[in-house]
């Protein structure tokens, strides 16, 4: 009898034990503070079509936008500076380049802005720095030509492949349009060699960046849907924003690198010439890698003109 009370009381215990062992463990978790606020990596922007965006840091917004075939990887270092400088910095990988999705269909600046504009509401982002590299750089002038500068107080532009990338008629500094078809075609036909190529013409000589970086930048670039590179860059042969350069009416800065290969720094000042009241830094020792070849002084003229 007193071995069966024994062993009753022994139970019961045990029992105490481990409820209270449960529920101590759900009120720890319960208790717990979140190490992340919460932002979502992925924004939907039409259905079935997500764009992956870096969301970092605290103040004001300054949102970049990648060239071709980039993607919003390719700001490590400027993120790096802003989020710790007291800047929200926002990177979008367009649909079709890095980790966003790739769906079949429409790959043209028209697309591109609209998807800006989604994710841009949905973050609730107000008066920005919008800044973007090459063809990025074309693609935010259409953005804020199209939507009035919608969320954003200003422009800044690297390296930017316009007003046209190819030349025209009163535009010299641009690719003849034989090269230009010429690229187009070795994006359908042998991408993977022509990619490996931008090593030699990316930065200011051959050998000016490191082969860990020509690495990193060409995995990046591999990235990207081949439809979409393809795409996207036989909708920048077609666009001329020579015509929208006079609706620009907010404060613009424009990145140009002296021994830019692919984008000469005539383009640049083709901008400032048809932006009012624009901005031109010049990167003496940089070719059109100039966000990491001197990322130091781009990094300090971003934040400089942010905080204008």
């Amino acid at each position: 009898m007193k071995n069966s009370v024994s062993k009753t009381i022994s139970k019961l215990i045990l029992a105490a034990v481990i409820a209270f062992g449960v529920k101590d463990s759900v009120h720890a978790q319960g208790k717990r503070v979140p190490a992340s606020l919460g932002r979502e990596e992925y924004v939907e922007v039409e259905k079935n079509v997500r764009l992956h965006v870096t969301d970092l840091g605290e103040g004001k917004p300054v949102v970049l936008i990648h060239g071709w075939p980039l993607s919003n990887a390719m700001y490590e270092y400027q993120y790096q500076y802003l989020v710790r400088k007291g800047f929200r910095v926002i990177g979008i990988s367009l649909r079709g380049f890095g980790k966003s999705d790739k769906p079949y269909g429409r790959y043209d600046f028209d697309v591109f802005s609209d998807d800006i504009k989604v994710v841009l509401e949905k973050l609730k982002i107000e008066d920005a720095v919008l800044g973007g590299f090459s063809m990025g750089g074309a693609v935010v002038i259409h953005y804020v030509t199209k939507y009035n500068s919608a969320h954003v107080g200003k422009l800044a532009l690297f390296a930017a492949a316009a007003p046209t990338w190819k030349q025209r008629e009163g535009a010299p500094y641009g690719v003849p349009e034989a090269d230009a078809i010429n690229l187009i075609n070795e994006t359908m036909k042998n991408r993977q060699d022509l990619i490996a190529g931008f090593g030699k013409d990316f930065p200011a000589r051959e050998g000016a960046i490191s082969q860990n970086i020509v690495k990193w930048l060409e995995n990046m670039n591999l990235e990207a849907s081949p439809y979409a590179t393809t795409e996207s860059i036989r909708s920048l042969l077609n666009l001329d924003l020579r015509p929208e350069l006079s609706k620009i009416k907010i404060p613009t800065v424009i990145f140009s690198a002296v021994h830019d290969k692919l984008v000469s720094l005539s383009a640049g000042e083709a901008l400032k010439k048809g932006i009012a009241n624009a901005r031109l830094v010049r990167f003496e020792n940089s070719g059109h890698a100039l966000f990491f070849e001197e990322a130091d002084k781009f990094n300090a003229e971003l934040e400089k003109f942010a905080r204008q």
